[in-house]
């Protein structure tokens, strides 16, 4: 490709989404930087006659967009997840040599409000784990994916596109490839296990026409359980628990290394077994811990209110 080409927005995107794809991203990740970089297109359509050319794109065009989010009342933690979409398609053009210059350089990207995640307290988690009915197939596979994503700390796309071949001998063990390609594996719990082995005797129930599908988890048409699939299922068990707004299912991932640091884990192997690159995403975690340990001495120690 030529550098100076009038390369077309709208058709260099389809091919960033191609390469993000490639790149081993989930799709949820690859969904939401399409629409933050298609909504940015959409605005500087007003800059341009035709569709809009990548050589002519000014810094000033992201500045207006990013101060329109602003003003419209768009919350820090949204705007550095746009401004971060929007400058990683300007690296790709720019690595592609698709323009010459990347204006998106010196945007700063907005410092993101760090609100503490949302966990279960140790009740509150089996009280969730126990809502499953297990005298129904579907209650006995969603016990299942509960006691894993508790177990093992699992994204929500990595329970989606789990196998059997994920599984170490006798189910003890289990090999993620999560964000980035990031490799990692993590123990399963004895009563996770318990649980994974209830489903598999009932799994055939869910095939349709003999159907050979290799993942783990499956819907009542016999096919994979997608991560929005996954995310609804979870949400009707959570609204049952959550006694204020904000709980999500990632929240279960959060409890796992919550409760994993406040009974003494050790930091680097939580970071480990959640697949952080970096040991600052997983510290949140020790906030968490001390969060807790406050307010039981706020409760509990005689001296803690006078």
């Amino acid at each position: 490709m030529l550098i100076g080409a009038f390369f077309i927005m709208k058709k260099v995107l389809k091919d960033f989404i191609k390469y993000l794809r490639m790149s081993g991203l989930s799709e949820y990740t690859i969904k939401s930087y399409h629409t933050d970089v298609s909504q940015f297109y959409e605005f500087i359509k007003r800059y341009f006659r035709d569709d809009p050319v990548l050589k002519e794109i000014k810094t000033k065009f992201i500045k207006d967009y990013l101060k329109n989010l602003y003003i419209n009342g768009v919350k820090n933690k949204s705007l550095a997840r746009k401004t971060s979409a929007i400058k990683k398609f300007f690296k790709y053009c720019l690595q592609q040599n698709l323009i010459e210059n990347d204006p998106s350089i010196n945007i700063k990207t907005p410092r993101s409000d760090k609100k503490l995640p949302k966990f279960f307290t140790n009740d509150e988690m089996e009280a969730l784990l126990s809502l499953p009915d297990l005298s129904s197939k579907y209650g006995i596979r969603n016990r299942a994916i509960l006691e894993l994503i508790y177990s093992c700390g699992l994204r929500i796309s990595e329970v989606s596109n789990l196998t059997l071949k994920n599984f170490g001998l006798g189910y003890k063990t289990l090999k993620i490839i999560g964000k980035g390609n990031k490799k990692r594996i993590i123990p399963v719990g004895r009563i996770a296990i318990k649980y994974l082995k209830k489903y598999l005797k009932i799994r055939d129930n869910f095939k349709q026409n003999n159907s050979n599908i290799e993942y783990l988890f499956l819907s009542k048409s016999g096919k994979k359980l997608t991560p929005d699939e996954i995310r609804e299922i979870l949400h009707k068990y959570i609204d049952l628990i959550a006694e204020t707004s904000g709980y999500s299912p990632h929240s279960i991932r959060h409890s796992f290394a919550t409760h994993l640091l406040a009974a003494g884990a050790d930091l680097r192997a939580v970071q480990e077994m959640l697949g952080h690159s970096n040991l600052s995403t997983t510290e949140i975690y020790t906030h968490l811990s001390i969060k807790e340990i406050k307010e039981i001495y706020k409760e509990k120690h005689p001296r803690s209110k006078k």
